[in-house]
């Protein structure tokens, strides 16, 4: 077997040959993905069902679904996503040709995440293949079931010479990082982020960081109460809340609140039944230390849990639970939940709901619960988020034209669709010239005038550029 380093510079090798760069490889490569996912749905949800205990309309939605949309976008879409893109002149380059070619980056690695190990390791491998690079792909180990199905079926359907499945935990990942890479796309914690960065940092490679971080939801004004609370469960509660776009708690009014609260209950009771723990379509918790984290965090925390609260570790089983009388200083409010538990804070304004989350770190995903029009404006123009979605949460995601990423501590970078191929691509700024005009050259050439300068001035200036549009 292949050493790391080995298998990197297999890879670039490969690369520099060239065999990537024609369309036709790439729409093969991302065919035989497609094939992979449909022919392997049933392995990939018991894989799943394995690691987190997801039930097959959650696997099926989120990891086997979402993959296959934006395969599909793809595939229609990136033949035009790799034309030159042309660009306007002046009158200085008046006959030059001038465009932005998207050249593929090379070798490149792909760090997945443990809470959806299909797609989160799938989606930015899309655009790694259609921008026409090779791709180190590194599957969470946590997920162990997911690990090893992707790391079976992978050398299946994609060309061995060029994308490479690479295992292993916290040890094999730090080795990795030591090799040079022209990308590294990672989804995780903001503490491996960190690690991730001083890595990049000694080749000076770029990277693409989707963190999550506390996803507030506002809830305020006029609202469909019984909507709200069917949209933020199902959101909050999906996968057990291990999800990096799952509200992380929610701002509302006392009146809310209370109208709110005995909805969640029975919404709950709906979706789940009266013993939750005996649903199957409730996730479990991903493993032991992860389970003892969150009871560890509900333990610490000064708020009343008013629903749920019960945990059995035999099955890394916690039920959805939610806690109010929350204040902003409490334990859960310290760091990104990643569970079950929901929080409940109040406020008695909307400016005062605002500031609340602007005094946060920005967080991947900004939620807005709220009939009024004029509330969700305010909200969305006075802060600052990853993505944003009113009346509901987490779907915004799964629209494969929309990008998808954080800013500041919740990430940087983006993906999904056409995102994806962009984050991968080199956008290599061209300019054809030819002989002509030389006599006009004598403008930039010593001995150097005013009369030149001005003349030059004016040819490379926006004016000149307008009065030939």
């Amino acid at each position: 077997m292949d050493t790391q380093s080995e298998v990197v510079s297999r890879l670039r090798s490969v690369f520099a040959s060239g065999v990537t760069i024609p369309e036709e490889f790439r729409r093969a490569q991302l065919t035989k993905l497609m094939s992979m996912m449909k022919e392997n749905q049933e392995l990939i949800v018991k894989a799943l069902h394995q690691d987190l205990s997801k039930p097959k309309f959650e696997a099926v939605l989120s990891e086997v679904q979402i993959v296959i949309n934006d395969l599909r976008y793809t595939i229609n879409n990136f033949s035009s996503w790799m034309n030159p893109e042309y660009v306007g002149k002046n009158l200085a380059t008046k006959l030059d040709t001038c465009f932005v070619r998207r050249e593929p980056l090379g070798v490149v690695l792909i760090i997945g995440a443990w809470n959806y190990p299909v797609q989160l390791l799938l989606l930015p491998l899309i655009g790694a293949i259609a921008a026409g690079n090779c791709v180190v792909i590194k599957p969470s180990e946590v997920s162990a079931a997911t690990d090893s199905l992707i790391a079976e079926l992978i050398p299946k359907y994609l060309s061995q010479d060029c994308y490479a499945v690479v295992r292993g935990g916290a040890e094999e990942t730090k080795s990795l990082l030591q090799n040079r890479f022209d990308h590294i796309f990672y989804t995780g914690s903001q503490t491996v982020a960190r690690s991730i960065l001083q890595a990049a940092s000694v080749h000076l490679t770029p990277v693409t960081l989707e963190l999550g971080g506390k996803c507030p939801c506002l809830i305020y004004g006029r609202i469909d109460i019984p909507a709200a609370a069917r949209r933020l469960v199902w959101s909050k509660f999906f996968n057990a809340g291990q999800s990096c776009v799952a509200p992380d708690y929610v701002l509302c009014s006392p009146a809310i609140r209370d109208a709110l609260l005995p909805v969640i209950r029975q919404t709950l009771e709906d979706f789940y039944g009266k013993d939750p723990k005996s649903c199957p379509d409730l996730s479990r918790i991903v493993s032991p230390r992860h389970w003892t984290r969150l009871v560890e965090l509900l333990g610490k925390t000064d708020g009343k849990v008013v629903i749920g609260g019960e945990s059995r570790e035999e099955d890394k089983y916690m039920a959805p639970t939610v806690v109010t009388d929350v204040t902003e200083d409490d334990a859960l409010m310290k760091e990104e939940i990643f569970g079950p538990i929901l929080p409940i804070l109040t406020v008695d304004s909307l400016q005062e709901g605002i500031s609340f989350i602007n005094r946060q770190e920005s967080p991947l995903a900004l939620y807005v619960f709220s009939d009024e029009s004029h509330i969700v404006n305010k909200v969305l123009e006075n802060t600052k988020s990853g993505g944003f979605c009113s009346n509901d949460g987490i779907v915004h995601m799964t629209l494969p034209t929309l990008p998808f990423g954080g800013i500041g501590a919740s990430g940087c970078g983006q993906y999904h669709g056409h995102y994806s191929f962009e984050t991968f691509s080199h956008r290599r700024g061209c300019m054809l010239r030819g002989w002509a005009l030389e006599r006009l050259n004598t403008l930039r050439y010593p001995p150097y005038t005013d009369s030149k300068l001005s003349w030059l001035i004016w040819s490379t200036s926006s004016e000149s550029t307008c009065s030939l549009m």
